[in-house]
């Protein structure tokens, strides 16, 4: 045997011997129960995505809402520490962190999870990308127009608020709540049910899909479909975890994400919310409309509410917070033209 053949033969052997090359695992949380779309439709079929683009190099570990990562309020802590590469979660628990993004959330914007999300997805770089340091971004979206669910009384009028003890998701909607008559209390959307149960709330806010999938139907009676505001939501990667990936599972988990996701949540919103209605209708429940009137009563006691808001987020260092809110008054009213 020649020594070119015998050198040849041990490369070869070396090959044949060499550990194969390390898949790549990612880890991803958030806060919503394994049988909610946003699990089903979104974030499973996302990282199928975005495997099946890198060729099975990368592979994902899910958890969801239930799990030790999956609570409501750590989803942004854990992303950023580390805990978890990837995160999806509610903009306004923990408050305050997200002040910009979160002016979404004031009431009369729109009642169109698409026109909401198009609205934050647009005006992003201009002026929302400095509160996401340290993030990479894959989505920002919101869901459709918010109802008022209640227990025990219907509510139909600012009348009827008075005093009602509902779970609120935000500090907009803790503020539109108040000026309403209610009574807003902060609680996890996982929380809810229980909550309800013992009578420690009367009501909720919350888009109809949560009525299906926290399984609400059973403890909520009254459902005024006030559609006044909406709540938002991100979609965020470790940023220096994003960075420290090969191009080719970097080019894939962007052809997944961005304006490919956005353009998405719109239509999968409709579906999510249709599962909700479903339940409370197969229950009998009581469901009204907000009357043409009674809505344009809400909006001029609201007024007020908007502006004394806009002046507290200021107050707290976003001096462009009025120039925010306008610019995504002029993105909603630009969708779909």
């Amino acid at each position: 045997m020649t020594t070119k053949t015998t050198t040849c033969l041990a490369a070869a052997l070396a090959l044949l011997a060499a550990p194969a090359a390390a898949e790549t695992r990612l880890t991803l949380s958030h806060f919503l129960p394994a049988v909610h779309g946003i699990h089903t439709d979104f974030i499973v079929p996302w990282t199928e995505q975005v495997t099946e683009c890198a060729g099975g190099a990368v592979t994902f570990e899910i958890s969801p809402g239930g799990t030790a990562r999956g609570s409501v309020a750590r989803q942004q802590e854990q992303v950023m520490a580390g805990v978890v590469d990837i995160a999806h979660g509610l903009h306004g628990i923990p408050r305050g962190r997200f002040p910009r993004t979160s002016l979404i959330d004031l009431p009369f914007l729109t009642d169109d999870a698409g026109a909401a999300t198009h609205a934050l997805w647009s005006i992003f770089d201009d002026y929302l990308a400095e509160e996401y340091s340290g993030l990479k971004v894959l989505a920002l979206h919101a869901h459709n127009g918010g109802l008022i669910h209640t227990r025990d009384r219907p509510v139909t009028t600012m009348e009827d608020l008075q005093g009602l003890r509902i779970r609120t998701p935000s500090p907009a909607i803790s503020e539109m709540l108040s000026f309403l008559g209610a009574s807003p209390q902060g609680l996890p959307p996982g929380e809810v049910y229980e909550n309800l149960q013992r009578g420690v709330i009367d009501g909720t806010v919350f888009p109809w899909d949560p009525v299906n999938s926290f399984g609400l139907a059973e403890v909520l009676n009254y459902h005024l479909e006030a559609g006044v505001y909406t709540v938002s939501f991100f979609f965020v990667m470790n940023e220096a975890r994003y960075n420290a990936l090969d191009e080719e599972t970097r080019a894939c988990i962007d052809a997944a994400s961005g304006d490919a996701l956005i353009a998405r949540f719109g239509d999968w919103w409709d579906a999510w919310d249709a599962p909700g209605r479903a339940a409370a209708e197969a229950r009998g429940s009581q469901i009204s409309a907000l009357s043409d009137a009674e809505r344009e009563r809400w909006r001029e006691a609201l007024s007020p509410m908007i502006e004394a808001y806009l002046d507290a987020v200021e107050a707290e260092g976003v001096a462009n917070a009025r120039e925010i809110h306008a610019a995504l008054q002029a993105a909603i009213a630009d969708y779909g033209e």
